[in-house]
Formats: C-alpha cells, sequence, structure tokens
C-alpha cells in the first residue's frame, strides 16, 4: 500500500511538472562549472524553446544544474539563478488569445516544491511581447527573475500583428 502511494505522489509530480506547451525544451548545451571527481558536475545548462501560442518567438534559457550525488539521484533542489532572452526568430503569428501573465513554460526544480515558470505579458502601448521566467515554492517564492522582451517588427512582406488584438479581456 505505501508503495503504491508513493508512485501515486511521484506521478502526480510529474504530471504536475509537465510543461504548459507540452513539449520538452531543446538542450542546446551544457558546460561545466564545478568539477566533482566520482559524480556528475555541477553545470550551467542552456535550452531552448518556442512559444506555443506565438510563431515566430523563440526563447532560450540558462539554469543551473546541481551535480554531485543528489543531482545524480534527481533529490536535489536547484538554485533559483535563471536568465532568460527571447527573440522575433520569424513571422509573428498568434495562434489564440491569451490573457497577460499566462504560463508558455513550466519546469521542476526540486523533487516536490519548486517550479520554474515563464510567463508572458504584452505591452500594448509599445506593440512588445514580455516574458519573465521566475521560481516558485510551495511554501514561499522567490524574488529571483529575468525578464526578456520581444518588439514585434514586420517580418519581409509580412505587416506586424499587434498584441494587444489578441490579449483575452
Amino acid at each position: 500500500m505505501k508503495h503504491a502511494l508513493f508512485a501515486a505522489a511521484i506521478a502526480a509530480v510529474a504530471l504536475a511538472a509537465a510543461p504548459a506547451g507540452a513539449t520538452e525544451p531543446d538542450l542546446i548545451f551544457k558546460k561545466s562549472t564545478v568539477w566533482k571527481m566520482l559524480t556528475p558536475d555541477h553545470k550551467l545548462a542552456v535550452y531552448g524553446i518556442d512559444d506555443p501560442l506565438v510563431d515566430g518567438v523563440a526563447c532560450h534559457y540558462t539554469v543551473p544544474e546541481k551535480g554531485g550525488v543528489e543531482g545524480m539521484l534527481g533529490f536535489a533542489e536547484e538554485v533559483s539563478d535563471i536568465s532568460l532572452a527571447c527573440r522575433q526568430v520569424g513571422p509573428v503569428a498568434f495562434k489564440e488569445k491569451f490573457e497577460q501573465g499566462d504560463e508558455v513554460y513550466r519546469e521542476r526544480r526540486s523533487l516536490v516544491f519548486k517550479k520554474m515558470r515563464i510567463v508572458r505579458g504584452c505591452d500594448i502601448r509599445r506593440n512588445v511581447l514580455v516574458y519573465l521566467v521566475y521560481s516558485d515554492k510551495l511554501i514561499e517564492g522567490s524574488p529571483k527573475n529575468s525578464t526578456s522582451t520581444v518588439p514585434i517588427m514586420p517580418w519581409g512582406d509580412r505587416a506586424a500583428p499587434r498584441c494587444a488584438a489578441w490579449l483575452d479581456d
């Protein structure tokens, strides 16, 4: 009975940690920052994701990954230092309406308690998409965050859409 409850709890955590867009980020590269003799090194990992609701926008984020025994076994609670850069990589096309602060992606950063989230907003006045990455804990949040902006520009002969037209009131 205990094993069944534990397995159910792990499955629930795995489902809750699934990204909002249901696609995995692309690992671009990892760079070791602290060498460990018999266990994995501490690393910085750079990932790329596409905005699931906005074609033509890609984000890259860098997260620290703990090595050592805890990191190797998946029990390490990762730190909240995350950087973010988003850019227009093609013609921008919105797939559906969205709300300010809608979640673009989320990732588990500890076994149960911490998640990293990337959310999107629209600066209506400037026609700029604004992306914010932050981490949160079940009990307490984290003040560490990073913001990136994507001015929506014409692409080739295609006019730039207005993000305000795609906000869900």
